[in-house]
C-alpha cells in the first residue's frame, strides 16, 4: 500500500545536481540526515469507527524545511509507503496547514521547524496492529538533501487521544463552511498539451501572500503552479493541468481539490462546477 505526490519536473531537476541519498543517510558539505531530520512514528489511538489514527513526526534542524503533499516547483516529493501492516485496508494523511516559501524565484510548500502528520489507518482487525514502512522525503536549506528513513510502530487498542496528534489534525485547512467561503466555479479552455483551469471562489482573506493550489486526484495528471490574484472577496488562480499523453481531455471538475494558503489560513475545496 503506497501513498505517493507527485514529482514535478523543476523538483527533480532541481534534485538531479544534489545527492543521492543512500537508505538511511546522506551526506552533503559534511551534513548527514541524522544531524538535520529525525522521524518518529507516534502510535496514536483507535477511533469509534475502527480506524485508528496514528501520526509520523519529522523534526528538523534549525533552518531546514521538508515539504507538503504539494510540493510546488521548488519541492520535493514526499513519499510514505507500507512494506508490512497484516489488518491494514486503506492509509490517508491528514496534512496540517503548510507554509509558502519563496527561495531563488522557486515557490515551494511546506514546513520549517517540526511537523506532526497525521495517518489515518483503515482495519479489518479489532486487535493491535504492527506497521513496518519507509518515508522519503525531502530536507532543505541552502542545499537540499533527498532522505530515506524507516517507520515501525504499533497500532494499539488503547482509545485515548493522544493531544500532541490532535493540535496537527486541528490545524488542517479549513472546510468551505468552516471558513465562510463559498464553492468553487471553474473555467476551462483547451490548451496545446491539455486544459488550462481557472478556478473562482469567493473566500475570506487569508493572510499575506495568498496562494492557489490546484490539485488533481489521479498524480499521473500534471498540474501547474497557479497565477493567484484576489480581487474584493474572490480569489481566483489559473493552472495548466496536463495528463500522461500532452493531449485534450475530458476532465471531472469533481476530481479538482483546491486550496487556497495565506499566512493565517488555509482553505481546502473539493471540486468546483462549470
Amino acid at each position: 500500500m503506497i501513498l505517493i505526490l507527485r514529482k514535478t519536473l523543476a523538483a527533480l531537476v532541481a534534485c538531479a545536481a544534489l545527492l543521492v541519498a543512500a537508505p538511511a543517510v546522506a551526506q552533503f558539505e559534511a551534513r548527514t540526515a541524522a544531524d538535520v531530520v529525525q522521524v518518529s512514528f507516534l502510535p496514536g489511538w483507535r477511533l469509534p469507527n475502527g480506524n485508528h489514527m496514528a501520526a509520523v513526526q519529522i523534526t528538523l534542524a534549525p533552518g531546514w524545511k521538508t515539504y507538503w503533499r504539494a510540493p510546488g516547483e521548488g519541492g520535493v516529493p514526499t513519499v510514505i509507503s507500507l512494506t508490512e501492516a497484516q489488518g491494514v485496508t486503506g492509509m490517508s494523511i491528514h496534512w496540517p496547514r503548510p507554509q509558502v516559501f519563496i527561495a531563488n524565484g522557486m515557490r515551494s510548500i511546506g514546513y520549517r521547524g517540526s511537523v506532526i502528520l497525521p495517518v489515518e489507518f483503515s482495519l479489518d482487525n479489532h486487535g493491535p496492529v504492527s506497521v513496518t514502512g519507509q518515508i522519503d522525503l525531502g530536507v532543505c536549506l541552502d542545499v537540499c538533501m533527498p532522505v530515506t528513513l524507516d517507520l515501525a510502530g504499533l497500532l494499539p487498542v488503547q482509545t485515548d487521544r493522544v493531544g500532541e496528534i490532535g493540535r496537527a489534525l486541528s490545524d488542517r485547512p479549513l472546510t468551505a463552511g468552516e471558513a465562510g467561503a463559498g464553492h468553487a466555479t471553474c473555467s476551462v479552455e483547451p490548451i496545446a498539451d491539455g486544459l488550462r483551469v481557472t478556478v473562482s471562489v469567493n473566500v475570506p482573506p487569508t493572510g499575506n501572500d495568498e496562494t492557489v493550489v490546484v490539485e488533481h486526484r489521479n498524480s499521473d495528471v500534471w498540474v501547474s503552479e497557479a497565477m493567484t490574484r484576489r480581487e474584493g472577496n474572490t480569489v481566483r488562480g489559473t493552472a495548466d493541468v496536463v495528463p500522461p499523453d500532452h493531449g485534450p481531455f475530458a476532465m471531472n471538475r469533481s476530481d479538482l481539490r483546491i486550496t487556497v494558503i495565506g499566512s493565517q489560513m488555509a482553505v481546502e475545496l473539493d471540486g468546483c462546477t462549470g
